[in-house]
């Protein structure tokens, strides 16, 4: 069965580090992107950064310059490097594994449990 489990949240204070790894497996379709995404409390999933399968990478504006993302392709891992913290980046972090699959081929999406991330003051 498909499955996608993150690994690395914690705690940690302001201006601090934290890596996130993420490893899919039993995934039969290839894997287009992988990517991080975070969702605080009443608020919507959003995107934080992705990386393709040719590593080009896209990242929102509020973690540019301190997150970096990086893939190993033949393993398919994906970890997140969240440098210079802040209180706002505290949110539950979901990886996310997305392929095409289907006779017309239409992206899909396997989504990780999530891992915490708290970012104290």
């Amino acid at each position: 069965q498909a499955q996608v489990v993150e690994s690395g949240g914690g705690l940690v204070q302001a201006g601090g580090s934290l890596r996130l790894s993420c490893a899919a497996s039993e995934i039969i379709f290839s894997i287009i992107r992988m990517g991080w995404y975070r969702q605080t409390p009443g608020k919507q999933r959003e995107l934080v950064a992705f990386i393709t399968s040719d590593s080009s990478t896209n990242y929102t504006d509020f973690v540019k310059g301190r997150f970096f993302i990086s893939r190993d392709n033949a393993k398919n891992t994906v970890t997140l490097q969240m440098n210079s913290l802040k209180p706002e980046d505290t949110a539950v972090y979901y990886c996310a594994a997305s392929v095409l699959r289907g006779i017309i081929p239409r992206e899909y999406t396997y989504w990780g449990q999530g891992t915490q991330v708290t970012v104290t003051s």
